[in-house]
Order: C-alpha cells, then sequence, then structure tokens
C-alpha cells in the first residue's frame, strides 16, 4: 500500500493534446461516497471491490483511470453519533462558547445543549476519526482510488457546487419554496422525501363512528385513526357506490367536535373498505393529499411538528362541548390522543360497539422507529417528474439512453420514476448539512416575506447565511423589524451527493478537467440506491447540464448471511470487514466478492475465503517454482507441442477474459482466468518438471522454461485485478515497475504457430487416471506404473503421443504404453507395479 502511494501507481495522469481526443483516453468513476458516521459491513467491501476491479482492468487498457472517492459526512447519521458520542445536544437558541469542552463523561440521555456552531465544530472533529478509519479500510482492500481527489460532501468545494446549483434551480424554476403538505418524522423533526419512507407493519385498530346528517340520521365511517377527527374535512365516497348517491353533494357533521363537512365522490374511494365511506383528514396519509388537491379542500391541521395535538385550540372549531372536548386531546401524543377520543366518542354515543384491532402497513422514516405523520410545512424542492407528466417522460428517457449492467436493472428505474406522486424535497430541519444560500426580509412586524427570498452572487460561494450577511444589511439587522433571516433548513444529503460527478469533474472550477472527464463513463453502486442517488444524480445532470451524468450504470447485489436474509446491525448478522481481512487477507477477499455477479444478491459463507486465500498463495508458490528455471533470452523457440498447446490455451484465455471485462463481467474473467491457472499449475506444471530440470535436453528445457514464463507473465497481469497484493509481490521479483500499470495481456504478444489447445484437455484426463490409481491403492505419487492404456478416438490419442515422453516422466510409467482406438470419450487404464512386500 506504501509503495503504491509513494509511487503514484493510481495517480491520475492528464493525457495531453487536443481534448476530444483527451476525453477519449480517459476513463472516468463515480461512486457513492460512504457515510462515515455509519460502519461497514462486508457487503460495502464488495461493491467497491467491483469497482475497483473495472477500474484496474481499463488502467491495464492504456486508458487514464479517474478514480476519486469522497465521504458523506453531513446530515442526520453525523449529528446523531455527535449527539452519542459527546452528549450534546444542539440549541441554535445558545450562544457560541468558543471555549466549550465536551463533557468528561457524555450522558446520551442527558445531553448538554450548545450552539449550533459548536455543534458543527463537533461534527467535524468526529468526522475526521471517521474519516482515517474508513480511508485505512479501503487502503487495505487494495482501493486504486487517487486519494489526491478525496473529497467530503461538507467541504468548501462540494458547498459552493450544491449551492450553485441550487440557486440555477431556483433561477430556471426547477427549485421553489413552498407551504404544503410534508412527510414529517416527529423523533427527529424533520421533513422526509418520498425516497426515504418504508412500510412497515404496524398494529391498529378499526373504529365504527357515527356522523350525523342534518336530520340526525348516523352516517357510518370506519377509521383506524379517530384522534384526527378534528382534522377532517370531508367524507368521500366512490362515485359507483350507490350507498351514499342520495348523501354525496349534502353534508354531514363531525361527532364531539360538531363541524360541517361536505361529502364529496372520488375514484380512489374504496367501496369494499370498512362501510366504503372514509374521512378525508390534512393529513393522515397520502390520499389524503391526493383528495385534498384535487377536490381543493381546506386545511385543517391539528398535529405539531413534536407528533402532538396542538395546544391551541384551531378556529373551526366551536366553544362550549366542542371546545371542551378539544381540550381533553390538546398536547398529547397521537397515541394518547387516540385513546382519549375513543373515550369521548364512547360517552357520546358515537362509537359502534369495541375497536377491533388489526395489522396494518405504516409509513415509517428509514431511520426512524415511530410512524411518519404528514403536517404543513415549507419547505423547498425540486421538480423531478413526480408532478410533471411530461418531465417525468424525460427522465424515463434519461432512462432509456443510460447503458445498464445488468440490463434488468433498468426496471426499478422506470418503475421509480412512474410511482412518483411528488417533487423532491430536498430541505431538512437539521443542522450539520450545506445551509440554503438564502434569507428572507422581514417587515415592519418582523414578519417574513418567503415570496420574494434574497440570494447572493455567485462569486462568493459557499456562504452560511445563519453568519454572513445578505447584499445591503448590517449584522444588526438580523431579526429585526425591517431587516432579515436566514433560511434556518440545510439541504438533504443527498442533494449534494447527487451532485458528485459536478464535483468531482471540476464543474466551472476546472473547465479542462470537466471537458475530459464529464460525463463520467461508468457509475457503480448498490441496487437499492437507484431511487435515490442515482435518480437524483440523473435529474441534477438534465438540468445542469442537459446529459446524463455517467454512460453506464454497473449495479451490485446485496451479501447476504447464509439464510440469505440481508445483513443489518438490528438483526445481529453483520460480518465485520476488518475481522475477514486480519483473517484471510485482501486478495482472498477480492477474490470472493469477484465472485459475486453484477445485480446479484450474494449469501456470504465465510469458509469460502479459504478458496481465495489459497489462490493467492498458490500464485505466489507457483511463480516461485517457475521462476526457479530463469528467464529465457526473448526468442527462445518453443519447439514442444504440449508447450505449444499451452500456448494456444493461454491466447484463448486472454480472449475470453478481454471479452467478459468489456462486458463488465468480471465474475466470468475470473472464472476463466482461474481456471486457467489451476490447470497450468496442477497438469502443465507437473507435466513438463522433469523435461524442465533437462531430463529431455537442453532444447526442450528451454522450450518449457520459454513457455513457463511467457504463461506466468500474462496469468499475472489477468489476475492482477482481483488479486493485486500477491501478483504486485511475485511481479517485483523479475520485473520492474509495477503490474498494475502493466498492459493487460492480448492474444497477439503470445507466439503460437500451431498450438492445440485440446492438448491441455487429452493432459488433464489422464493425469487424473494416473493420480486416481495411485490414491485408490494409497500409494505414493512417485509409485511406478506397468502398464497404462489409452481407449479414445484417434485424434485424442495422436495428441496424447505427442507427449508420451512427458507423460511416463510425470507418472513414473516404467511399462508399456497402450493405444486403442474407439468410438468413446477417452478411457485410461492403470495397472501399478507391484510393491515389495
Amino acid at each position: 500500500m506504501e509503495i503504491w502511494q509513494q509511487q503514484g501507481t493510481y495517480a491520475f495522469v492528464r493525457p495531453e493534446g487536443d481534448p476530444q481526443r483527451a476525453r477519449d483516453q480517459v476513463f472516468s468513476i463515480d461512486t457513492p461516497p460512504p457515510t462515515v458516521s455509519g460502519s461497514l459491513h462486508v457487503g460495502h467491501v464488495f461493491s467497491y471491490t467491483h469497482t475497483d476491479l473495472i477500474a484496474r482492468y481499463q488502467r491495464m487498457r492504456g486508458k487514464h483511470v479517474y478514480y476519486p472517492i469522497g465521504w458523506d459526512d453531513n446530515g442526520l447519521p453525523t449529528e446523531r453519533r455527535v449527539q452519542n458520542f459527546y452528549g450534546v445536544r444542539c440549541d441554535p437558541s445558545v450562544p457560541y462558547d468558543p471555549d466549550f469542552t465536551p463533557p468528561a463523561k457524555p450522558d446520551p440521555k442527558r445531553q448538554v445543549p450548545i450552539s449550533r456552531r459548536n455543534f458543527i465544530d463537533l461534527c467535524h472533529q468526529l468526522t475526521k476519526v471517521d474519516e482515517a478509519v474508513f480511508e485505512d479500510l479501503w487502503r487495505r482492500v487494495g482501493l486504486s482510488v487517487d486519494w489526491s481527489t478525496l473529497y467530503t460532501t461538507i467541504g468548501d468545494d462540494s458547498i459552493s457546487v450544491a449551492q450553485k446549483a441550487f440557486l440555477r434551480n431556483v433561477a430556471r424554476g426547477e427549485a421553489y419554496l413552498a407551504e404544503a403538505p410534508t412527510v414529517w418524522d416527529v423523533t427527529f423533526q424533520t421533513a422526509v422525501a418520498q425516497a426515504e419512507i418504508e412500510a412497515r407493519d404496524y398494529p391498529g385498530a378499526y373504529h365504527k363512528v357515527q356522523f350525523h346528517r342534518a336530520d340526525g340520521e348516523p352516517v357510518i365511517i370506519e377509521t383506524t385513526r379517530p384522534e384526527l377527527i378534528g382534522a377532517c374535512v370531508a367524507l368521500i365516497a366512490h362515485p359507483d357506490d350507490e350507498r351514499y348517491a342520495d348523501l354525496v353533494g349534502s353534508t354531514v357533521t363531525s361527532p364531539i367536535f360538531g363541524v360541517e363537512l361536505p361529502v364529496l365522490s372520488h375514484p380512489a374511494a374504496e367501496q369494499d373498505k370498512g362501510s366504503g365511506l372514509v374521512m378525508c383528514c390534512t393529513f393522515g396519509d397520502l390520499t389524503d393529499v391526493t383528495w385534498w388537491r384535487e377536490l381543493q379542500l381546506p386545511a385543517r391541521v391539528i398535529i405539531g411538528r413534536d407528533g402532538r395535538i396542538l395546544r391551541d385550540r384551531p378556529d373551526w372549531i366551536g366553544d362550549g362541548a366542542a371546545a371542551q372536548g378539544y381540550e381533553q386531546l390538546a398536547g398529547k401524543t397521537t397515541f394518547s390522543a387516540r385513546e382519549a377520543m375513543v373515550g369521548l366518542l364512547r360517552d357520546a354515543g358515537d362509537l359502534i360497539g369495541d375497536p377491533t384491532p388489526t395489522q396494518r402497513k405504516a409509513n415509517f422514516f428509514e431511520k426512524g422507529d415511530k410512524p411518519l405523520e404528514i403536517i404543513s410545512t415549507r419547505q423547498w424542492y425540486i421538480a423531478n417528474g413526480g408532478r410533471d407528466a411530461a418531465l417525468k417522460q424525460q427522465f424515463l428517457a434519461r432512462g432509456e439512453e443510460l447503458g445498464w449492467v445488468p440490463e434488468h436493472m433498468k426496471h426499478r428505474y422506470d418503475n421509480w420514476v412512474n410511482g412518483l406522486n411528488g417533487d423532491w424535497l430536498i430541505s431538512r430541519q437539521r443542522f450539520f448539512g450545506v445551509p440554503f444560500p438564502v434569507w428572507y426580509r422581514l417587515d415592519a412586524d418582523a414578519q417574513p416575506d418567503y415570496s420574494d427570498p434574497i440570494v447572493p452572487d455567485e462569486d462568493i460561494l459557499p456562504v452560511d447565511p445563519s453568519t454572513d450577511l445578505p447584499p445591503g444589511y448590517t449584522a444588526a439587522q438580523r431579526g429585526e423589524p425591517q431587516g432579515f433571516i436566514a433560511d434556518p433548513d440545510v439541504m438533504d444529503t443527498w442533494a449534494i451527493s447527487s451532485l458528485s460527478p459536478q464535483i468531482v469533474c471540476g464543474w466551472e472550477r476546472d473547465p479542462d478537467l470537466f471537458k475530459i472527464t464529464f460525463p463520467m463513463d461508468l457509475n457503480t453502486q448498490a441496487h437499492d440506491i437507484i431511487r435515490t442517488w442515482l435518480y437524483d444524480r440523473v435529474v441534477r445532470a438534465h438540468f445542469e447540464n442537459g446529459s446524463l451524468p455517467w454512460k453506464r450504470s454497473m449495479i451490485s447485489g446485496f451479501v447476504m448471511d447464509p439464510d440469505r436474509k440481508k445483513m443489518s446491525k438490528s438483526k445481529g448478522n453483520v460480518v465485520v470487514p476488518t475481522e475477514v481481512l486480519e483473517r484471510y487477507g485482501s486478495d482472498a477477499v477480492r477474490w470472493r466478492a469477484a465472485k459475486a455477479r453484477p445485480g446479484l444478491d450474494s449469501p456470504f459463507d465465510e469458509r469460502e475465503m479459504k478458496v481465495g486465500r489459497r489462490l493467492a498463495l498458490k500464485v505466489l508458490n507457483a511463480s516461485k517454482f517457475v521462476l526457479s528455471y530463469g528467464i529465457p533470452a526473448a526468442g527462445t523457440p518453443i519447439t514442444e507441442p504440449v508447450d505449444q498447446a499451452l500456448l494456444a490455451g493461454l491466447q484463448r484465455v486472454i480472449i475470453e477474459a478481454t471479452e467478459a471485462f468489456e462486458a463488465y463481467d468480471y465474475t466470468s474473467a475470473l472464472e476463466i482466468t482461474e481456471r486457467f491457472f489451476w490447470s497450468f499449475c496442477d497438469d502443465y506444471l507437473e507435466l513438463v518438471k522433469e523435461r524442465a530440470y533437462g531430463a529431455a535436453g537442453e532444447d526442450a528445457a528451454r522450450s518449457a522454461h520459454t513457455a513457463l514464463a511467457i504463461s506466468l507473465d500474462a496469468i499475472l497481469r489477468l489476475l492482477a485485478p482481483f488479486i493485486p497484493y500477491a501478483t504486485e509481490e511475485v511481479w517485483s521479483w523479475w520485473k520492474s515497475g509495477s503490474i498494475h500499470t502493466a498492459a493487460w495481456p492480448t492474444p497477439e504478444e503470445i507466439p503460437n504457430d500451431r498450438g492445440d489447445a485440446l492438448l491441455l484437455d487429452a493432459v488433464a484426463t489422464a493425469l487424473i487416471a494416473v493420480r486416481g490409481a495411485k490414491s485408490q491403492r494409497k500409494v505414493s505419487m512417485k509409485a511406478e506404473v506397468s502398464r497404462i492404456e489409452f481407449a479414445g478416438q484417434g485424434e485424442v490419442l495422436e495428441r496424447l503421443k505427442q507427449v508420451e515422453s512427458d507423460l511416463r516422466a510425470v507418472g513414473r510409467i516404467t511399462g508399456e504404453v497402450l493405444w486403442a482406438e474407439s468410438d468413446t470419450e477417452l478411457v485410461v487404464e492403470v495397472e501399478l507395479a507391484e510393491l515389495p512386500s
């Protein structure tokens, strides 16, 4: 590792000359910046190794490989880690303390409130520690990235790119600020984007509740959320539901609160669910949002950002009994309010029977443990086709334009784009992140004017509006009437990493670099973030550059546990990569990673690492054996049939392995090469070693030496992307420079005029028979064979006759050799000499 770093083995060197010709010489790769506040498992190692295999291959093919890496170090995961590690929490109302020191004994349950600036300082401190750990791991794995290109999503370059792209999105109308229903996590008190939502089973209960017609007749609905009756704005029936044909168009009053509500129809109402009549509340779920928009209903939100019923009674709930009922709910969590509402309904006679338990699906933030709520908040959005059919078609066309490995992963992209139901919400109510470069003017009552935000000039980016000033204002005007306030939110971490191609390629920072690296050649990632990281980058490049961000996307599968379950810390089935690397070595881990084909999930069995370790050790030992014969002079003639056959087989392997790598099928490239290598060791080396020692004369020995050296040279280069440490070590024994900057082997460099690759297959069959006979008799491999008969087709026998002397030497065949033609596949009968009693 140190030598690679010292010698700049993987450093990107810009090609000289015309930018278009230079672009053709470059292969640029975009990789996901891992979240350094988390922990890596063996699945991450596999996925990043897959990228590295392609990078190493392309480098050996003569490309200038641009292979940067970054750390995703901002956002909620980092904040949570800082809170628990230091025992603090951010409170923007606390003044900055330049001498602040974290508690000596942090208590995550009694976190000390600190200023935003102090909190961000701690985030930077801890991420530096985490980043060093991650870098050490990736270096051990052998990633051939150019570490001089390392970036972070909270670094100045990244902030500048994110803020500049955002400002241009705003200027073109692609980004906008809106007060709208927002999916909200009450624990972390932040907005959540559609891509961060996951449905989970959640226990609930159906409640039969009576609303009332004008004449007092009851109207029955069934709901799992009676606490939202105060937020109800309509009852909805399906247009074809005859049961409510006379009710649609009239009004009813809600129980407890007596609010008059219209009864409307909409095709999204389910006739066969409950009574077929359903509350529309603002907002119980995403269907409510659809009804609210399409039926132009009022917003009556009663749940606050803390997940509790608003303490102040809303104006649509009247005095008297209605007010008393609301007082019993105010300030309660939704769970407690539900229980209280059930009591109120039962006392009022408007609850029919007891609640019926049910298991329902509820939406959760992927990092949260409480069901999400939908509240009305002001947030920043970027258009992504969720509310614009024409734009959605443009992004689907981008998916058609992109090359996919494997091809079926495009269906996941299409399904995600077609399923979008709203624009991309990019603002988060957090602290450690890229701030929105926006201020708002305050009127005489110190109320912000959100319709005309103040934005900075691009040439002063990056800015932090919480400390920097908008043009024309002084610090004394912050928060004062006729003054200004800063936008308090930060960008979602995906809003920054969605610009990773622009960040790493020097967009408007290094125009020459951008010309020769963008659009990038390859994006690599796991399939679970097609909906987020892949799609978000397509959106940003489409808007900013009018193109895809890369030409091809190679998708990795998950690494599963032996029971084919996804690895996760909560399940306790995560394999820590450092432990596996310690036990088996990096080459073994990389070998196993290469066995996982693109797009396919792969069960992890640690015992398989032993096979990879065995391969690396065999490369070292076999190479030492081959090199012990010395290196023959260039042009030494290869005269023996089996030597010529070996090189013919090697030519075929080079062609097939190259074709596999060109198709991004690194697994097949490994299998093809490894199969040849083991045949080389088990069959060819055994067959020729006596001749190589000079038993059949100097010319025959030199023929073997030359074939061995040529084959080892090519085999090492074929294996170099997979086991970089062992191959580099052997290369240093007899070559100058690094194997990883050597040229990928080509069939033209292998001297072969008349080699017959099928001869090696016949030799393998013969050797297996001889070894098998000796193993069955439980005798040494040096035991003599008194008689051997080869029966098979004529051309097969003719091949074997060419290597009879080598077969006699390796098999210790001292007796007669018989040849019998037949129409069957090759059959070998072996008789061993009688052992002395």
